[in-house]
């Protein structure tokens, strides 16, 4: 059996590679694509980072964001698209930023770059009630089927372990869920705050205790916008320091105890 282990994304790595592009484009037209606006994609089926209130997106990133915007003296606005497509989007200059519970990876680092991190996510492994897969060794060992949410981590690092035959990708994560309550799949790997808010919100489905992975969330922004990198890495900055990201977070993931 294979031990389990910690995936971990260098922070060092991201601020190294934040730098040094040669700027063009979207410099010459401004911080932003459209003026006094900063386009976000995101894909809001994703709680507690995005998802709908009614016909408002709100959630961790949305909030993060909004503040970033304002203290940039920019307006918010969130386009709620397929995640897979969003760092296409935004190494296109479609949109700004992507903001989506978004891991920092060596393959996505190849078109656009990262913010400082501004969150930290674990990988889980939800299963049906009284399922044989008892650990992540179990999972990748068997020969179970496993669901998962198109283009995440969740996709890319359980591909690189057991191969595309035993994956199936969803759109949005809710169909993984509803896959795996109808006997389809097997397991369903997601964050785990949305893993949280879908047992929940779903009868018979447990996630187990052990972590698969541990990773860092971050923006992502073009490599032709250097400009729009610093400023946002300078207020994310201000707002560590001031304690608003802590606040945001604590507003969506309360402390225990």
């Amino acid at each position: 059996m294979k031990n389990i282990f910690i995936k971990a994304v260098s922070v060092a790595m991201i601020a190294c590679l934040g730098f040094g592009i040669a700027s063009c484009g979207k410099k010459e037209q401004g911080l932003t694509i459209n003026e006094g606006k900063l386009v976000m994609a995101t894909n809001a089926f994703f709680p507690p980072y995005e998802y709908y209130d009614g016909d408002t997106i709100v959630g961790i990133d949305a909030e993060i964001a909004g503040e970033v915007a304002s203290r940039l003296n920019l307006e918010l606005e969130i386009q709620d698209v397929e995640f897979d497509s969003i760092i296409a989007g935004v190494q296109s200059g479609k949109y700004d930023i992507g903001c989506a519970g978004m891991t920092v990876t060596e393959d996505r680092l190849l078109s656009v770059n990262f913010t400082t991190p501004y969150a930290t996510g674990i990988q889980s492994i939800i299963v049906a009630e009284g399922s044989e897969i008892s650990d992540i060794d179990t999972l990748i060992d068997g020969d179970y089927v496993i669901g998962v949410q198109q283009g995440t981590t969740g996709d890319i690092y359980m591909t690189d372990e057991v191969g595309d035959d035993r994956i199936d990708r969803y759109n949005k994560g809710a169909d993984a869920i509803l896959a795996l309550q109808n006997g389809n799949i097997d397991a369903v790997v997601i964050d785990n705050q949305p893993a949280q808010a879908f047992v929940a919100a779903n009868d018979g489905l447990v996630i187990l205790d052990t972590p698969y992975a541990v990773e860092d969330y971050a923006m992502a922004v073009s490599k032709d916008n250097e400009a729009l990198l610093s400023e946002i890495n300078r207020v994310l900055a201000e707002m560590e320091a001031d304690g608003t990201i802590d606040a945001i977070i604590e507003k969506y993931i309360p402390s225990e105890g």
